[in-house]
């Protein structure tokens, strides 16, 4: 463990991933944000550090996806203007290149930890599963504002960075099981590749490894706390680990049928 990331490897075939986790700057940053605190919390990934231990292979970042965001190509890893950030004005003033340097050295660093970490782990295994978990707002208009449910379900499952055909019965077993799991007496509305299809982590994973690895990006829609104050709700956030916990044995016999 970093102050930056914590790497935790063991021998699954599951790797759960939080890499949107951080909140967390180095102190050279902070007299150059535009935004709050909370302004920045609001579009970071609270919580899910929380629901990595699905598996005893963890990657969490601490570091705040303002600093750099290790989900986008490396180019687009510094948010330099409104556009690149939601419409939000993140600094002060113009970036110098060094302060642009200095955090695109933590995305190199971290790929870089990233490449070693999975190399080692399939000297241990044929093909790994990744749960790459994110999270994302839908009461952007306000609080009382729900973005249409008919577009944003409460899991999105993005498959874009996989070879498809190849891992459907992870998949199927995945969005089966996530749609099934009595969530405090009902089910949880999980589709595939409607508001997201994956990132570029996800994209990295796949040109390093081919059809060894199946990168799942699993988006919590953030009905698990108040997206405006912070605030997890302590239910959801216990039912949510819950739920990922009791897929891995039907997830892990789906791959061991799919190596067979």
């Amino acid at each position: 463990m970093s102050s930056n990331f914590t790497f935790l490897k063991g021998t699954s075939p599951i790797v759960c991933t939080a890499i949107h986790d951080g909140h967390g700057t180095r102190d050279e940053l902070k007299n150059l944000f535009n935004l709050s605190d909370s302004e920045r919390l609001r579009e970071e990934d609270p919580f899910t550090s929380k629901w990595v231990n699905v598996s005893d292979n963890h990657i969490i970042v601490h570091r705040s996806r303002f600093e750099t965001d290790l989900n986008r190509p490396r180019e687009k890893a510094v948010y330099k203007k409104p556009e690149d950030a939601w419409g939000l004005q993140v600094w002060k003033g113009e970036l110098n290149e060094e302060v642009v340097k200095e955090s695109l050295n933590l995305y190199d660093d971290f790929y870089s930890r990233c490449k070693s970490f999975f190399d080692n782990l399939f000297i241990l295994n044929e093909r790994i599963i990744v749960y790459d978990i994110h999270t994302y707002n839908y009461r952007r208009e306000g609080v009382e504002k729900e973005a249409d449910p008919a577009k944003n379900p409460e899991i999105n499952i993005g498959t874009k960075n996989m070879d498809r055909d190849l891992w459907t019965p992870i998949i199927k077993t995945v969005i089966d099981h996530f749609s099934n799991f009595n969530y405090n007496g009902r089910h949880l509305d999980t589709r595939e590749n409607i508001k997201f299809t994956g990132g570029h982590f996800g994209q990295w994973l796949y040109e390093q490894y081919g059809n060894k690895i199946c990168p799942i990006s699993i988006e919590f829609k953030k009905f698990f706390m108040d997206e405006h104050t912070g605030q997890g709700f302590d239910q959801d956030i216990q039912l949510i680990n819950k739920m990922l916990n009791s897929s891995k044995q039907p997830v892990l016999k789906a791959l061991n049928e799919i190596i067979l």
